[in-house]
C-alpha cells in the first residue's frame, strides 16, 4: 500500500467518521446519515479498498468515541457498503476525475450501491443476531428502516455528488493556458 493510499484512507476515515455523527432519528437505534453519500464518492474516487477501510475505521472511531463500544457487525457493514460502491472504480473507462462517466456507469454505480447497502446491513442484522445476543425483532426493524433510510441518502445525495464532481472534472479539465 502506497503512502498516498494510507493517507488518503486516514482522511476519507476522518470525514466518514465525523459525518457519520451526524443522523436523524428514523427508527430503533437507526439514524437517517448523510455519512453514506460520502461512501459513494471515496468508492468512485478512490475504489472499493479506500471506500471499505473508511466505512469500517470511520464507524469504528464512531462507535468509540459516542458510545465507548464498537459494533463490530455494523462497523463490518459500513466498509461493506463503502467496498460495493467503490466496484465502479474498477470499469476500464469510468473516470469522474476527467469527467468520463456514462448513464451507464451511473446505472452500474447505482446497482452496486443499493445492493451493497442491503447485502451489508443483512451482514449486520444477522452478525448481531448472532453474536450479540439481539432481538430479531428488532433487527429485522433496524435492518429494514437502515436499507430505506441508506438507500434514500445514497440517491438524494451520493449519486448527484459523483456526478456533480464528474461534471466540474471535465469543466476545469478543459481550460487551456495561453502563452
Amino acid at each position: 500500500m502506497s503512502t498516498k493510499t494510507v493517507v488518503t484512507i486516514g482522511i476519507c476515515s476522518a470525514l466518514y467518521g465525523a459525518t457519520f455523527m451526524i443522523g436523524i432519528p428514523a427508527g430503533p437505534d437507526t439514524f437517517l446519515k448523510p455519512a453514506i453519500a460520502l461512501l459513494a464518492i471515496f468508492g468512485a474516487l478512490f475504489g472499493p479498498m479506500v471506500a471499505f477501510a473508511a466505512g469500517f475505521i470511520g464507524h469504528v472511531l464512531t462507535d468509540l468515541m459516542s458510545s465507548g463500544m464498537v459494533w463490530w457487525g455494523w462497523a463490518l457493514g459500513s466498509g461493506i457498503t463503502g467496498a460495493f460502491m467503490g466496484l465502479i472504480y474498477l470499469h476500464k473507462k469510468f473516470d469522474p476525475h476527467s469527467g468520463s462517466v456514462t448513464g451507464k456507469q451511473i446505472g452500474m454505480l447505482t446497482v452496486y450501491g443499493v445492493l451493497g447497502i442491503v447485502l451489508s446491513l443483512l451482514f449486520s442484522g444477522w452478525f448481531d443476531a448472532v453474536f450479540m445476543g439481539e432481538p430479531t425483532d428488532k433487527l429485522i426493524l433496524q435492518v429494514s428502516v437502515a436499507s430505506i433510510a441508506n438507500i434514500a441518502v445514497f440517491v438524494v445525495l451520493g449519486l448527484p455528488a459523483v456526478l456533480g464532481y464528474s461534471k466540474r472534472s471535465a469543466k476545469s479539465g478543459n481550460l487551456t493556458i495561453n502563452e
